[in-house]
């Protein structure tokens, strides 16, 4: 009999690398530490191990789908190419002026994220064309030479183009590049007009900048994955997870590697969307809590919230404005350093302070025993008993708890004077009460109550913390998927393929020419449908449209959807009463006499995910009782306490246990406090609910 076909799903986080293989309607799964100076390295070794563990072969593969943070990484710590830039006359320092205005106004040594580009490697030369297409200076194409020979001369590795209007008339930029590429034959060159075609210089010239920045190395990091693979004998295609909840070609994740940014916990979001559509969950919040940072993010109906353009390397924690703004379609969540790895330290007043730098997955925390001194969240969670030293990853590290345990009190406890488990617990806590924050902070700029929302909660940190944090912004349930250990992993498995085209046109919406209009909606929907289905997906495509709207004289504009059919006059009116309503709502009037502008148009394509299976209300049929114990330390008694040890494998569908209790699986375990109980529902995701008595938000 012919063995069954296979999907695989690797996450490199900072700290491990997760694996999933479904093969059969089984899941299996692993977690390996990333090794961060090879990567790739990595995904074959846990490829190796979940086919090991299931009984096949690379030959069965169908399908592999990859998320990476290496892009992210490579911006933050800035590893990426040495990159140039080419621009207007007159526009060279765009990327040092940004918006020309202070993000910490009362913060006088307030300093925002350096360009990746330094002056000395931005260029300028005469050329201009209007908004509507005039050519006021022709392009000076030996200026252009000269700047690229100044460029091969400094070690120039990756050059991005960016002129003032080129996002709506691109031939001075592609004249440009056809001289760049005839000096600097071997370096990578980026269009502004190409990879972001967007009105708005500034968030255009540095996403341009941060994909040409990133696409040597990510080039060539999947240029090596893809051979090594072929090594083990795969033969299948290879997707990339993007920031915006989709899948894209490998063709396309090298040339636009920019939008590869947060794809690991774009597919915790996914995988998130659908637990809660599944079970009927209007409001979630999906709690991703990994080995170096903690995300969360709000999903409304099954949607998640999205965004047009977010910030990587923020100088200042939860500071708009202190990063690099980079426009692209992305998940709408919010990134701390609070994760596993997150190191731990007293600040200059003598507070405990948690990350947000993290030791990684080397050295690591201190229980690991590869080099690592200074005390991390991890540490503490072993030292308060909420891991097992001999399973922790699926056995695969040994975690020494004496070591851990000394580094807390060396650091934490002896300078406050602390005892026994409580730097650990102050660690905790602190920690918590940074997930808390930026949870609070993240809903309420969106005009969202979060203790609405039913927390869902994974990765390998997040089921010993979700409970805690959950009291701490008024929740009452917390639901833990299956596999949750690997969560982002499982997401990208449910992903769709998906691609996006967004064109800057700006024109008042009773001005628009339709047949022209009309024309560039055609052409960007061939071209997503085709990246689409380029992908090989025997699957019905999915087409989704939008314009972004603003009353004239505004700054900032209102997504709107278009009807997927040729726009007419019918149409436009159409868009002026969807755009007031939508207005009405957000901002409380509309100004009727006032004229509707278009900024930009949107196309997007994807293939149609299969229906979610419904799961029921959790049956509290059978209480389950285990004579295993371990003292762990419980917050909401403020003590440790005889708590009871499950194994999530023994549990069957309606199986409940009361806290304080600890649900222990090969990836991570779930604690649950003493006002908390606990189901495994017919999903098998294991659902926490607060002790009948105990109201919402009490404070306990």
């Amino acid at each position: 009999m012919a063995k069954p076909s296979c999907r695989i799903a690797v996450d490199i986080g900072g700290t491990f690398t997760d694996v999933v293989l479904w093969c059969a309607s089984s899941q299996t799964t692993t977690k390996i530490l990333t090794t961060a100076q090879a990567p790739e390295r990595g995904v074959i070794e846990g490829v190796r191990q979940v086919l090991d563990q299931a009984g096949q072969s690379a030959a069965q593969a169908q399908l592999l789908i990859h998320g990476t943070t290496l892009a992210t990484n490579a911006l933050i710590e800035r590893k990426g190419a040495k990159t140039a830039l080419l621009t207007s006359q007159g526009f060279r320092d765009i990327l040092e002026m940004g918006y020309e205005k202070r993000f910490a106004h009362y913060d006088l040594n307030a300093t925002r994220a350096a360009p990746l580009v330094p002056r000395t490697l931005r260029f300028t030369v005469p050329e201009r064309v209007t908004a509507d297409g005039r050519t006021v200076t022709p392009l000076d194409e030996g200026a252009v030479r000269s700047a690229a020979g100044e460029m091969a001369r400094a070690g120039v590795e990756a050059v991005a183009v960016g002129f003032l209007h080129a996002f709506a008339h691109a031939a001075h930029e592609q004249a440009a590049r056809a001289v760049i590429s005839e000096i600097l034959p071997d370096a990578t060159i980026c269009l502004s007009s190409e990879v972001c075609p967007e009105m708005r210089e500034y968030e255009r010239f540095s996403t341009t900048c941060a994909n040409a920045y990133v696409r040597p190395l990510m080039s060539g990091y999947l240029g090596r994955l893809q051979a090594l693979l072929k090594e083990e004998g795969f033969d299948c295609p290879l997707y990339l997870m993007m920031s915006g909840g989709g899948l894209t070609t490998m063709d396309q994740a090298i040339r636009y590697p920019v939008r590869l940014i947060e794809s690991g916990p774009a597919g915790g979001a996914i995988m998130t969307a659908q637990l809660a559509s599944a079970r009927g969950l209007n409001k979630a919040l999906a709690f991703d809590m990994g080995g170096t940072t903690a995300k969360i993010c709000l999903i409304d109906d099954g949607q998640p919230d999205r965004s047009p353009a977010f910030e990587v390397a923020r100088v200042y924690r939860d500071m708009k404005g202190s990063g690099l703004p980079v426009r692209i379609p992305v998940i709408d969540m919010v990134e701390i350093g609070a994760g596993g790895g997150s190191i731990a330290r007293l600040d200059a007043m003598g507070r405990i302070s948690v990350g947000p730098d993290s030791a990684g997955s080397r050295p690591g925390p201190v229980a690991y025993g590869l080099g690592g001194e200074a005390p991390t969240v991890t540490d503490a969670d072993l030292v308060l008993g909420k891991l097992d030293p001999d399973r922790f990853a699926g056995g695969r590290i040994f975690l020494d708890e004496g070591c851990a345990q000394a580094s807390l009190r060396q650091v934490i406890g002896e300078p406050l004077d602390l005892s026994d488990h409580w730097p650990a617990a102050g660690v905790s806590e602190m920690v918590e009460e940074n997930m808390a924050n930026a949870a609070r902070v993240h809903a309420v700029e969106r005009g969202k109550t979060v203790s609405e929302y039913t927390m869902v909660a994974f990765g390998g940190a997040a089921p010993l913390h979700a409970a805690r944090l959950a009291e701490k912004l008024g929740m009452s349930r917390v639901v833990v998927p299956s596999g949750a250990g690997v969560g982002s992993a499982i997401g990208f498995l449910q992903a769709p393929v998906a691609f996006q085209v967004v064109r800057s046109l700006r024109v008042a919406l009773d001005a628009v020419d339709l047949e022209m209009l009309n024309t560039m909606l055609e052409q960007m929907i061939s071209e997503v449908t085709r990246v689409v289905a380029a992908a090989g997906e025997d699957a019905e495509l999915l087409e989704h449209r939008q314009v972004a709207l603003r009353y004239m004289g505004q700054g900032h504009e209102l997504a709107i959807p278009l009807p997927d059919r040729a726009l007419d006059q019918h149409s436009l009116a159409g868009l002026r009463e969807a755009f007031e309503a939508v207005y009405q709502r957000v901002y409380g009037l509309t100004m009727p006499d006032v004229l509707v502008e278009c900024v930009s148009w949107s196309v997007s394509c994807s293939t149609r995910t299969p229906p979610v299976e419904t799961v029921e209300q959790p049956r509290w049929h059978r209480q389950v009782r285990s004579e295993r114990l371990r003292r762990i330390y419980d917050a909401s008694a403020g003590a440790m306490v005889d708590t009871v040890l499950y194994r999530r494998l023994d549990l069957a569908a309606g199986d409940w246990l009361q806290g304080p209790a600890l649900v222990e699986e090969d990836e991570t375990a779930t604690f649950i406090p003493s006002v908390w109980a606990a189901v495994l529902d017919d999903g098998l995701a294991l659902v926490l609910e607060r002790r009948p008595g105990h109201s919402k938000g009490e404070t306990l």
